[in-house]
């Protein structure tokens, strides 16, 4: 599942983005990969390991959230979308 989002871009910058992805890892638990920065420049990587995937989905969700609420817009969503 992954789910990339911009925010307008302001003055003479690049927009920004915020691309969120779930994996599941090879002993069974799930990982959130965060990656955020300006468009076409190295962005930073957070990774978050979850025992499951309802919860990696919730971590998903609260992240997404926390994201719109700042102004970010959903650009593109792949994979089953959690509710």
């Amino acid at each position: 599942m992954q789910i990339y989002m911009q925010i307008t871009p302001m003055d003479d910058r690049p927009p920004r983005f915020y691309h969120l992805i779930l994996q599941q890892d090879l002993l069974g638990g799930w990982t959130l990969v965060r990656e955020w920065g300006y468009q076409g420049y190295a962005g930073r990587v957070r990774r978050e390991h979850h025992d499951t995937l309802e919860a990696a989905q919730a971590a998903l969700i609260r992240v997404r959230d926390a994201q719109l609420r700042r102004g970010y817009r959903v650009v593109f969503a792949r994979g089953e979308q959690p509710a």
